[in-house]
C-alpha cells in the first residue's frame, strides 16, 4: 500500500544523507583534475606521466573502497540492531584490514613500471609516471585509513564528515602540486613526481585531520573507538573480506571496463582518445550523483536489516530507485540537449567538439541504466549481498560490454561510438541483472541470511 508519508520521510533521509557523500565524490574527482590542470601548465610530458600513472593509482584506489566499503554496511546493521557499543571493536579490525590494503596498493604502485611497459606506454613516459607512482605510494597508508573512517561515519549515518574532509583534502592538495610541481620556496621542481609527493601528503593530512575529528568528536565518543588496542583477529578480518572482496572486484569489473575501453581508443588517434577523455569526463562527474545516492541507500537498507524490518529494507531501497529514476531522468535530459555546449566547454578544436558531443549523447542514453545499475548494487551491498552481484557485473561487463563494443569498433569500423555502444550494453545489462537480483531479495526475503553478522558478531561482542 502506498504511504505518501512514509516515501516522503524515507527520501527525506536518503537526500540528507546522500548530499555530502556527492560531494565528497566530486571533492575526490577534483583533486584528480587538480592534478591533470597543474601538470598539464607544467609541461605537456608531465601531463602524460600523470595521466597515465593517476589511471594505474586509480585501480588501487577502486580495490581499496570495495575492501574498506564492508564496514559501512556492517556498521549500518549493528547500529540498526542497537548494538552501538559494539562498533568499537569491528572498526578496530578495519584499521587492521586497511593496513594490509595500504601494504598491497603501495607494493603495486611500486613494480607497476613493467605493465605500463607491457600496455605499450612509451618508455619516456614509464619513467616518469613509475617516479609519479613511487612517490604517491608514501600516502597508501593515509589513503586506507581515510576510507576506514568514512566507512564507520557512513555506516553510522553520518556523512557530513566525508564531505567535509573530501574539500579538506581538495584544499590543501592545491597548494601542495603547486609548491612541489612547480618547485617553489626553495623546492626545486619535481615535475610528475612533485604531484605524487603532494598527493601523498594530502593523503596523510586528511586521513589525521579526520582521526582526529573522531577522536575528540563528542557524537562518536560513546563507541569508545580509542580506548584499547585489539590485535587482528583473522576470523573477524576474514568475515570483512568475505563482504568486500566481491564488492572491490564489482568495482574493478566496472571500473575496467572503462579503463580498458580508452585504452583500445587511445590507439585511434589523438582526436579519438581527447574527444573520448571529454566525454568520459563529463560522465564521471555526473555518475557522483547516482554514486552518492548508491551509498546512502547502502546505509538505509543496512540499517532497516539491522532492525530485521523487512518493510524498511524495501521502503529504502524502493525510495532510492525512484529517487535515481529522477535524478537520472535530469542527467539525460542536459547530456542529451546540450552535447555541444558541454563539448565546447573543454576544448575549442573542432573535430574533438563534434566527436565528444557525440559521444556525450551515448552518455546520455545510459544514463538510466546506469544510476538502476548503481542503486541496485548499494541495495544489496546494504543487505550484505556480494557475491552474486560480483558475477554480475564480470558477465556484463566483461562478457557482454567489452566484446560487444571492441567488435563495434573495430571489426564493424565504427570508432570510440562503437566502444560507447559496448559501454551502454553492459550496463543495461548489468542494470537489468541488478535490478532482478534486487527484486528476488526484496520479495523472498533471502537477505536475511546475508544480514546474520557471522564472525563479526564475535569479535563486535570483544
Amino acid at each position: 500500500m502506498f504511504d505518501r508519508q512514509r516515501v516522503f520521510h524515507e527520501a527525506r533521509a536518503t537526500i540528507r544523507l546522500a548530499l555530502p557523500l556527492i560531494a565528497g565524490q566530486v571533492s575526490s574527482i577534483a583533486m584528480g583534475a587538480v592534478d591533470i590542470a597543474m601538470a598539464g601548465h607544467f609541461n605537456a610530458h608531465a601531463l602524460g606521466a600523470v595521466a597515465v600513472g593517476a589511471n594505474v593509482w586509480m585501480l588501487g584506489v577502486v580495490a581499496t573502497v570495495g575492501v574498506m566499503m564492508a564496514l559501512s554496511p556492517s556498521v549500518a546493521q549493528l547500529d540498526g540492531a542497537g548494538r552501538q557499543a559494539e562498533v568499537g571493536a569491528l572498526f578496530r579490525q578495519a584499521l587492521w584490514l586497511a593496513a594490509g590494503m595500504a601494504l598491497l596498493v603501495a607494493w603495486g604502485a611500486r613494480h607497476s613500471a613493467s605493465l605500463l611497459a607491457l600496455l605499450g606506454v612509451e618508455p619516456a613516459l614509464v619513467v616518469d609516471a613509475q617516479a609519479f607512482l613511487h612517490a604517491l605510494s608514501w600516502g597508501a597508508p593515509g589513503l586506507c585509513g581515510y576510507f576506514a573512517l568514512r566507512g564507520l561515519c557512513e555506516g553510522s549515518s553520518w556523512a557530513r564528515p566525508t564531505m567535509v574532509f573530501g574539500l579538506f583534502g581538495l584544499a590543501v592538495l592545491v597548494p601542495l602540486d603547486w609548491i612541489f610541481i612547480y618547485g617553489k620556496f626553495g623546492m626545486p621542481a619535481f615535475g610528475a613526481e612533485g604531484a605524487g609527493i603532494a598527493n601523498a601528503i594530502a593523503l596523510w593530512l586528511q586521513f589525521a585531520a579526520f582521526g582526529i575529528y573522531l577522536l575528540r568528536s563528542r557524537r562518536f565518543a560513546p563507541l569508545r573507538l580509542f580506548t584499547r588496542w585489539d590485535g587482528p583477529d583473522w576470523r573477524a578480518l576474514r568475515e570483512l573480506l568475505w563482504i568486500g572482496v566481491p564488492m572491490a572486484v564489482t568495482f574493478l569489473m566496472e571500473a575496467g571496463l572503462f579503463i580498458v575501453s580508452g585504452l583500445l581508443i587511445s590507439r585511434m588517434g589523438v582526436v579519438a582518445i581527447d574527444g573520448h577523455q571529454v566525454a568520459i569526463n563529463v560522465s564521471s562527474l555526473v555518475f557522483m550523483v547516482p554514486l552518492g545516492l548508491a551509498l546512502a541507500v547502502t546505509v538505509r537498507t543496512g540499517f532497516a536489516a539491522g532492525r530485521s524490518d523487512v518493510h524498511g529494507v524495501r521502503w529504502a531501497a524502493g525510495t532510492g530507485v525512484a529517487l535515481t529514476l529522477v535524478t537520472q531522468t535530469v542527467s539525460a535530459s542536459l547530456l542529451l540537449s546540450l552535447a555541444g555546449p558541454i563539448a565546447r566547454l573543454y576544448t575549442d578544436v573542432a573535430p574533438v567538439v563534434a566527436l565528444a558531443a557525440q559521444l556525450l549523447l551515448f552518455a546520455g542514453a545510459f544514463q538510466i541504466v546506469d544510476g538502476i545499475q548503481a542503486v541496485s548494487n548499494g541495495a544489496l551491498r546494504g543487505l550484505k549481498d556480494t557475491r552474486v552481484p560480483m558475477l554480475i557485473t564480470a558477465f556484463a561487463y566483461w562478457g557482454v560490454g567489452m566484446p560487444v563494443g571492441a567488435w563495434l569498433a573495430f571489426v564493424r569500423c565504427q570508432g570510440p561510438a562503437g566502444m560507447w555502444v559496448g559501454m551502454i550494453a553492459g550496463l543495461s545489462v548489468a542494470a537489468l541483472l541488478l535490478f532482478s537480483r534486487l527484486w528476488v531479495q526484496l520479495r523472498s526475503g533471502g537477505w536475511r541470511r546475508f544480514a546474520a553478522a557471522g564472525g563479526l558478531d564475535r569479535i563486535a561482542r570483544r
